[in-house]
């Protein structure tokens, strides 16, 4: 389907010239295709400008190699705001094995390479290069993850933070909101760029550290954290914990004989301003250019999805996400919620289901707790992992009742949750009537949540709750779909090679699905991207919370074990399991038990495990269900009956599998 092009921002002199434009603003470019969807930051930012008065246009995946495809648009009147796009570009073009990509979501039919390498340093020196001393304010995740000095996986170094690099006048971090309307205003107002310097969220660089105008503390300098990984740690560490709207300081670095000020982080949108800014015209597509050239694949993971918060307190060490949108949490009112899934019931494309009604972490409306909208995010200590604090304020009825009242909208048939659900955090719901809902109304077909990994102390490196926690979640879980007669998987997501992770922990997690029943069809590797604690760890092997060593798998072998070992059972991986099993001593996991992972070689002697029993099927492990989409095993175990749930019937309760339902009388039940 296609929209009148007139609805978006312009993206051609045509399209300001309808307007009746003979000049604008703002140029906007970003290194997605242009999706006028409020799901991507810059055409967010391009509309609350627009809102404002400004005129902003918008030129998406400019031919970087050409410096006339920057002007095609002409000279904007005040500045140029540019963007990589949603992800940062590496990440965007390179696996965690650093092969390149064969495809991007985010650009037109999938098309791979229509961005740069570093797409944010690229473009502000192409827009230097042309027009001159133009303002440049640089922003997006790209920029916000890079504002410090910091590791770059891909070239394998400390590199300065991107304002340098990109020879960029301002950088904004974290959600830009404020910070873009208070620049827009003062370059407006004749304000020289130059003197724009103490803005919130934002970052500046200086001849000397007395221009900050906030109170602050200065880390080790750019040319201290590339020679010293102590230093680095310790940097790292100073630089997320000052990451706090209410309380956090400024921060100076060094650069050479430049200093970067990175000035408190802006306050939070407060629930009026998240409504205003999600009510905003947007048209929800991408652009009609891209209709020949088979349309842009990431619009449809969100097109009939709403964010409803920002921010997340889970602050996981190997997530971007506390050090980008922050710990501090910000909601949208019921109200406006609501106005727009009723406007999405008359999307022409609407088929009566909302993909996803979340955020960075879907059932958080509420501050951790009340002292932290005084005293700001603890320094000390994390709200849930490895034990939930105290002071947790764990009530899910806000948002249960958000959903209700969204179920019960005409032409909307279901509302499901996709962003993840924080399982720990549920658990501490107290009164469990989210949950019950959760399972009866809300889960399509499969719930996905994220445990990580089963042994304490490598989930302690990730900044993750015990496993424990998730073995009594997983346990309800299946309770209440037998009760409701439910049919639905709950799908986990792991690490492998995570900083801390040893080849005894990757043993024990290998150990430990089997007994379950399940092997991953797909291990996500872990993947060092700038700013967070766990890459911190990777690189420097110090874990910056304690300045303690830790042990970092960092070769591709030492990676290769790990994730071979969690898909134990692919003939290719046999040599590197049994490898690994050697090489840890656990030869007890060779054998034919139902304990052991691998078969011997011919004349290999058998583990103590694997020796007193023989394969049943000459050795065969049963096929995967068809049912289970590829993502599960097919195996089953019966469990001894619950006769006080299940009146003395015996039910499946593989934890990777489908909750079943009690069979009907009479009806056989396969074992």
């Amino acid at each position: 389907m296609s929209f009148d092009r007139d609805l978006f921002l312009p993206v051609s002199r045509e399209d300001m010239a309808r307007r009746g434009w003979d000049f604008y603003d703002f140029l906007l470019i970003t290194g997605d295709a242009y999706v006028d969807h409020p799901s991507f930051g810059p055409t967010i930012i391009g509309r609350v400008l627009e809102a404002k008065g400004y005129r902003v246009a918008i030129l998406s995946q400019p031919d970087w190699k050409d410096p006339a495809a920057f002007t095609v648009l002409g000279r904007p009147r005040l500045g140029v705001l540019i963007s990589a796009g949603n992800i940062d570009s590496m990440v965007a073009h390179y696996t965690a094995a650093k092969k390149r990509r064969h495809d991007d979501a985010y650009s037109p039919g999938r098309r791979a390479g229509l961005r740069p390498d570093h797409a944010t340093v690229v473009y502000s020196n192409r827009v230097r290069e042309v027009f001159g001393d133009i303002p440049i304010i640089i922003g997006g995740l790209e920029a916000s993850l890079r504002r410090f000095a910091h590791y770059d996986y891909w070239e394998d170094k400390v590199r300065r933070s991107i304002l340098f690099d990109a020879q960029a006048d301002i950088l904004t971090y974290g959600m830009g909101e404020k910070a873009s309307l208070e620049i827009a205003a003062r370059l407006a107002s004749g304000t020289p760029v130059g003197e724009i310097t103490d803005v919130r969220g934002t970052c500046v660089a200086a001849k000397y550290p007395g221009l900050c105008a906030y109170p602050k503390v200065e880390v080790p300098s750019f040319e201290e954290v590339a020679a010293s990984k102590e230093a680095y740690a310790r940097a790292n560490m100073v630089e997320y914990q000052e990451h706090d709207p209410v309380v956090g300081k400024a921060i100076v670095q060094k650069h050479g004989n430049q200093f970067l000020i990175v000035n408190p982080p802006a306050p939070p949108l407060t629930t009026e301003e998240m409504d205003w800014v999600a009510e905003l015209p947007y048209v929800r597509e991408p652009h009609p250019m891209y209709d020949e050239m088979g349309g842009v694949p990431a619009i449809e993971e969100v097109r009939f999805s709403v964010t409803h918060n920002r921010g997340c307190f889970g602050a996981c060490n190997f997530c971007s996400l506390a050090f980008h949108q922050g710990r501090a949490i910000s909601c949208r009112s019921h109200e406006s919620v609501i106005r727009e899934v009723t406007a999405l019931t008359k999307h022409p494309g609407f088929k009566g289901y909302i993909h996803d009604v979340g955020g960075p972490s879907a059932t958080f409306r509420r501050p951790s707790c009340q002292k932290q909208l005084k005293y700001g995010m603890c320094k000390n200590r994390a709200c849930l992992a490895p034990e939930p604090c105290p002071n947790l304020d764990a009530d899910h009825t806000d948002y249960m009742m958000l959903l209700r009242k969204l179920r019960a909208i005409p032409g909307v048939k279901k509302v499901f949750i996709r962003s993840g659900i924080r399982f720990d955090y549920l658990m501490k719901d107290p009164s469990g009537e989210f949950f019950t809902d959760l399972v009866q109304h809300h889960i399509s077909g499969q719930l996905k949540v994220a445990p990580e990994h089963c042994v304490n102390h490598t989930l302690d490196y990730m900044g993750k709750p015990h496993i424990e926690v998730y073995e009594k979640f997983r346990e309800k879980y299946f309770k209440l779909n037998r009760r409701y007669g439910k049919d639905q998987y709950l799908v986990p997501y792991l690490i492998s090679s995570h900083p801390g992770c040893t080849l005894e922990d990757a043993v024990r997690l290998a150990e430990w699905l089997n007994k379950e029943g399940h092997m991953p069809e797909q291990v996500q590797d872990f993947y060092p991207t700038p700013g967070t604690l766990a890459t911190c760890m990777w690189y420097t092997g110090i874990d910056p919370r304690t300045m303690k060593s830790v042990f970092v798998p960092k070769t591709p072998h030492d990676k290769a074990l790990q994730r071979a070992l969690m898909q134990w059972r692919k003939p290719q991986n046999r040599k590197l399991v049994l490898e690994a099993l050697h090489k840890t001593g656990r030869e007890d996991l060779i054998g034919y038990g139902k304990r052991c992972l691998v078969r011997p070689d011919k004349g290999q002697a058998l583990g103590e495990q694997g020796s007193h029993t023989r394969p049943q099927e000459k050795g065969k492990v049963p096929s995967r269900s068809k049912q289970d989409s590829g993502r599960f095993d097919g195996r089953r175990r019966v469990e001894k009956k619950d006769s006080a749930a299940q009146g003395g019937k015996p039910v499946r309760k593989a934890g990777w599998a489908k909750a079943k339902a009690p069979a009907k009388k009479g009806v056989k039940k396969r074992g």
